[in-house]
């Protein structure tokens, strides 16, 4: 990489994408290490950055970001815009690098070298790089709000001279980062909350926010903190402790994933039919197949009355402050790769948190999962 990098930002396309991956605040600090920073114009409007601020803080705003040496992006490019990176150039962001295969051809084609924030571990060390949080953080809450602004019925408890009106029930299901987050929120509203993770070490998370554990079978996380996938008979077990919770449950957030798998099935058709029409359901994992039977991303089914909704990107509902979370997340892992005696900007890819994230390095496709996909015949 050259010693004076030039750095691009380019205005996000994806339908609904109101984020951008560097905020004004965080562009100064690139402008101080001596870099030249081009932004796309509008790049940051629809999050509540004009080009003008930007412009303070001492970029360039351009009709195109995408001739440079480091390109920075909230969600994946598409493949025309990969086309406009030069070749040998860095991208950086979230990538689908585990099942956009048409992605990673195009980024192989270039020579590109490509840094997956989602394939950033989640450690200790790099927390302060670690998107996939800090959005899940906000798309917890994001789909709390987004349940008690379609309700019929009021969240908190309400003692008044027309009467007692009783707290909703609110069931969250799957405590990662965005659970933790949508119990927290409801129990700020007033909500009566119940949780529920297969995981066992979450109960105690799940207890400490003021939340009710719900009994169903639960088992160790993977090496990666994460859940694993569980037998036919294990999940009807599961189905069975859920199915009385769920009935009973005005609004639920479901959230649970397992990577580079389909989303685990959590609600069962004949569950959302014993719903009382009037409930809400929030599938954040129906992206990924659903925690939920019937959901459909980016749309709202109603069964019966009880409303289901697949949003794909909450965070994005919030986009001045997600932006700010994720531009402080590429700045930390930025800053990681930087040279801080020449500026230049250089990855280390023996280092245990730039090496994991580094999906293709010169074109060459590193990482395991990637390489899978990469290797697989198309579909």
């Amino acid at each position: 990489m050259p010693a004076v990098m030039r750095l691009g930002i380019p205005r996000e396309r994806r339908n609904g994408e109101s984020r951008v991956a560097a905020v004004p605040d965080v562009v100064k600090t690139y402008v101080e290490w001596g870099w030249d920073v081009v932004v796309e114009a509008d790049a940051g409007r629809a999050a509540g950055f004009p080009n003008r601020e930007f412009e303070a803080a001492g970029a360039t705003v351009t009709d195109d970001a995408h001739d440079a040496d480091l390109v920075l992006r909230v969600g994946p490019p598409t493949v025309e815009e990969i086309a406009k990176i030069p070749e040998g150039a860095a991208l950086a962001g979230f990538l689908d690098p585990f099942v956009a295969r048409d992605l990673l051809e195009a980024i192989t084609a270039r020579e590109l070298t490509a840094i997956a924030v989602e394939a950033i571990p989640r450690t200790t060390l790099a927390q302060s790089m670690d998107a996939l949080s800090s959005q899940a953080n906000i798309a917890g809450y994001a789909a709390v709000l987004m349940a008690a602004s379609v309700t019929p019925k009021l969240l908190p408890m309400m003692v008044t001279a027309a009467g007692t009106i009783p707290p909703s029930r609110a069931l969250i299901l799957g405590v990662g980062v965005a659970g933790l987050q949508a119990i927290a929120t409801a129990k700020r509203l007033g909500a009566v909350v119940h949780a529920y993770d297969i995981r066992t070490e979450t109960r105690e998370q799940v207890e400490s926010l003021g939340a009710k554990f719900v009994e169903a079978v639960t088992t160790e996380a993977d090496s990666g903190g994460y859940a694993k996938e569980v037998a036919a008979d294990a999940q009807a077990q599961q189905h069975a402790a859920l199915a009385p919770f769920v009935a009973k449950s005005d609004l639920i957030v479901t959230t649970a994933q397992i990577p580079g798998r389909p989303a685990p099935l959590l609600v069962t058709e004949e569950m959302v039919h014993s719903m009382h029409p009037g409930s809400v359901i929030i599938d954040m994992a129906a992206a990924t197949g659903g925690n939920v039977a019937l959901s459909q991303p980016d749309d709202m089914v109603d069964i019966d009355g009880v409303h289901i909704y697949g949003p794909t990107n909450l965070a994005s509902m919030y986009a001045a402050d997600a932006s700010r979370m994720f531009a402080r997340n590429l700045l930390a892992l930025l800053q990681r790769a930087r040279d801080d005696e020449t500026g230049e900007f250089d990855i280390d890819l023996e280092d245990e948190i730039l090496g994991e994230a580094t999906v293709s390095a010169n074109g060459d496709v590193r990482h395991v999962r990637a390489q899978a996909l990469f290797e697989s015949e198309p579909a």
